[in-house]
């Protein structure tokens, strides 16, 4: 079976020299859907801007050289016609992936035109990405580098705020905890500021939030809550290239969800799954453009005959991030 580095490929042997190439292929994916989106930011529109971003991004899949399959994408076949779980992608040659598809994390973010929309591919080796979509949420923590063998999803956030406090070197009141504000973080909101941390709260897109929680020297030193396990899945593939730490419970909403999450062979009542159960070996790459404005990358501009957009590759092996900045031809575009 191929896989993002193949045997034949004579690059192989030293881990600084994967196939930079597929990480390059992928940007241009993303760069299409954020660009396809320009239009309905701020628009009120979240279904017409997904519906452009999804269909940009599947037309630059069908061109790149590899087989991909998408574990996590826009739903079941039935009720997604492009992207859907299952579905095959690529030219059907080269190396055999497993696919995590987000064409905007943030949907309302860019149709009310708020900060920390992305558009998102994450991809690793063929059967390595756990297929969590049967349940749809996961209650995840993310740190960086600092929190790995130190913080616990199964602690007390307060004991885990101390613990990544004492780790990084400094007082509790200078850390600060990213959430996602929702009622069900009502109380977890109230332990993290009772500790002594300070909160961050997202109004969406825990994507952008776990990994500025991992990255060094950003303004947040952990995330922690219920958010979208698909979402989860991906943010370990750039975790995996941060070093940082992630780990995750499935969070059904109801007996039914459950029961599917069960009818999947997914683990749950209480299973805290580890990094490289969300996605097994550190062959991973990562790949991010701005759709608005946010601490991770800038959104898509528009100035004059020109778009501008920034992006990120994270690639697992190497354990690198790249900032991508580019320059596009608007009458190609929009």
């Amino acid at each position: 079976m191929a896989s993002l580095t193949t045997d034949t490929n004579p690059l192989q042997q030293s881990p600084l020299h994967p196939d930079r190439n597929l990480a390059l292929e992928l940007v241009r994916a993303t760069e299409a859907a954020a660009i396809r989106s320009v239009p309905f930011i701020g628009r009120g529109q979240k279904e017409l801007a997904d519906g452009a971003a999804v269909d940009a991004m599947r037309a630059y899949l069908t061109t790149v050289d590899f087989d991909g399959v998408i574990v996590i994408g826009e739903g079941e076949k039935d009720n997604a016609p492009m992207l859907y779980n299952g579905e095959h992608v690529g030219t059907g040659s080269g190396p055999q992936c497993d696919i995590a598809v987000d064409p905007i994390d943030g949907t309302s973010l860019t149709a009310d035109g708020r900060n920390n929309a992305l558009s998102v591919l994450a991809v690793s080796d063929r059967g390595t990405m756990l297929d969590a979509s049967s349940v749809f949420y996961m209650d995840k923590i993310v740190t960086g580098p600092a929190g790995v063998g130190v913080v616990d999803i199964r602690l007390p956030v307060g004991e885990n705020i101390r613990r990544l406090a004492k780790a990084l070197g400094k007082p509790v009141d200078e850390i600060v905890v990213s959430v996602l504000n929702r009622p069900r973080h009502t109380q977890l909101i109230a332990d993290i500021r009772e500790a002594g941390a300070g909160t961050r709260l997202m109004s969406d897109g825990d994507v952008a939030g776990g990994i500025n929680a991992a990255r060094h020297n950003a303004r947040t030193d952990m995330c922690i809550g219920v958010g979208g396990s698909p979402e989860g899945v991906a943010t370990t593939c750039a975790i995996t290239a941060l070093g940082g730490h992630i780990q995750g419970r499935l969070w059904p909403r109801d007996d039914d969800e459950k029961q599917r999450g069960i009818d999947a062979g997914l683990k749950l009542d209480g299973y805290v799954y580890e990094a490289d159960e969300l996605v097994r070996g550190k062959n991973t790459i990562f790949v991010a453009t701005g759709v608005t404005n946010g601490e991770l990358v800038a959104g898509v501009r528009r100035e004059g005959d020109f778009v501008y957009t920034e992006s990120v590759v994270l690639r697992g092996r190497s354990g690198t991030l790249r900032r991508i900045a580019s320059e596009h031809l608007m009458s190609k575009w929009l």
